[in-house]
């Protein structure tokens, strides 16, 4: 009896494991609003770019996958032109009570984040603070901020401080949702 009863518990246990995900638990409240395509421009330090943007749950609602692909033709800023592509991951850090952001780029450096709040005076709902790079120098800092005049619009601010120095605005970009 006690080995059928052991069998059954594990049998639940690995058909319904034990602290599944909720799709939108409340800890993603703040980011759900980012679900969905979106297109747009950008504009900044390397020139001007057509941005298309997607988020989704993945791995059943555990993370947010963010893929991010910005296209610059030639021009002043950027001589050659150039397709940034980078990939983002959302997850939940339950110790620390945060959300963190890791990015993946296509010149081979990542970036971690944390959600902050919003410097004061700022418009922006949701505020992400570098805490480390790989593949680039930790003494930078990196800001990636997040503001939403509509459902379906987002505004995105990147960033930059060399060491020592305070935040520049590095880029700029304006999404619209094209679908959910």
């Amino acid at each position: 009896m006690i080995r059928i009863a052991a069998f059954l518990l594990v049998t639940l246990f690995v058909i319904s494991p034990a602290g599944a995900a909720d799709p939108t638990p409340e800890h993603w409240q703040p980011l759900a609003r980012l679900i969905g395509t979106w297109s747009g421009s950008s504009a900044g330090s390397a020139g001007e770019a057509i941005v298309q943007r997607r988020y989704v749950f993945v791995m059943g609602g555990r993370y947010i996958h963010e893929t991010n692909t910005s296209t610059y033709p030639p021009q002043e800023k950027n001589k050659n032109g150039e397709v940034h592509e980078h990939w983002g991951m959302f997850s939940y850090d339950k110790p620390r009570k945060t959300l963190v952001l890791r990015q993946f780029h296509i010149e081979s450096f990542v970036n971690t984040y944390r959600r902050i709040e919003p410097p004061a005076g700022s418009t922006a709902t949701l505020v992400f603070e570098s805490e480390s790079f790989e593949n680039f120098n930790n003494a930078w800092k990196a800001r990636e901020s997040y503001e939403f005049p509509s459902d379906d619009e987002l505004v995105e601010v990147f960033e930059l401080a060399p060491p020592g120095q305070p935040y520049r605005v590095y880029s700029r970009t304006q999404l619209r949702r094209t679908s959910r």
